[in-house]
């Protein structure tokens, strides 16, 4: 793929709210956030200055929970900081495999929608995969395995770059682990991805080596290395 293909990568939440997710954003000036339930994800350009960061906390409220994932501009400092998590951004770049689905199982996989949401939040209270909130899977297309009919596995589409769909809320109940229903459902996702002609890509925890060690065994290679952040508002 081009270099320009991967620009917009660099601002993943701010260029998902200028394209396929701008009927999901809040925004003021150059600042931008999702609605309340779907994401807490906000941006501002690398450049922001005293005017962004002032719009950002007129989005967000005083004192509320900015998540300005990976974007590289530092706020003021009266934003108190809430966490900061090392990570990598991952590419799927097996173009060997564009397109094809998993190898046939007995691996069910079933569409999640509004009517699964207490479930998929009880799913991911039990695993801890990352930030998933009452209306998130308004953000994509999110796929369940279940298991005598409860939901054991999940994982869906988050952020949606400009020709890019981002794999994420990949997790499975402790009991069901072994199973190979996380590397089923990304490949299913990374198969649908593909055929409408966009590229996957995710983000994962540097120290959680063992999901590092699944997608690079899915055909997902590290860009690079990204610091996520989390504040409070002023």
């Amino acid at each position: 793929m081009m270099d320009r293909d991967v620009v917009a990568l660099d601002d993943p939440v701010g260029a998902s709210l200028s394209g396929p997710h701008t009927h999901l954003a809040r925004r003021l000036g150059r600042a931008v956030t999702y609605l309340p339930g779907v994401a807490t994800f906000s941006a501002v350009p690398a450049d922001a200055g005293a005017a962004e960061w002032a719009d950002l906390v007129r989005l967000l409220g005083r004192g509320e929970f900015a998540d300005l994932f990976s974007c590289p501009a530092t706020p003021p400092s009266d934003w108190e900081p809430v966490f900061t998590l090392e990570g990598r951004q991952m590419i799927w770049t097996d173009n060997s495999r564009a397109g094809q689905s998993p190898a046939e199982s007995d691996i069910d996989v079933v569409e999640l929608g509004a009517d699964s949401v207490p479930e998929m939040l009880d799913l991911v209270e039990r695993t801890r995969p990352g930030p998933f909130w009452p209306r998130t899977h308004e953000l994509g297309t999110y796929l369940g395995i279940r298991d005598d009919g409860a939901l054991v596995a999940m994982a869906g589409e988050r952020l949606r770059p400009p020709g890019w769909t981002e794999i994420s809320t990949v997790c499975t109940a402790p009991a069901a682990r072994g199973r190979g229903y996380a590397a089923h459902l990304v490949g299913t996702l990374v198969a649908r991805i593909v055929a409408r002609e966009e590229h996957p890509f995710l983000h994962v925890a540097e120290a959680n080596s063992g999901a590092i060690a699944l997608y690079e065994r899915l055909g997902f290679v590290a860009r690079k290395r990204v610091t996520f952040r989390g504040f409070r508002t002023p």
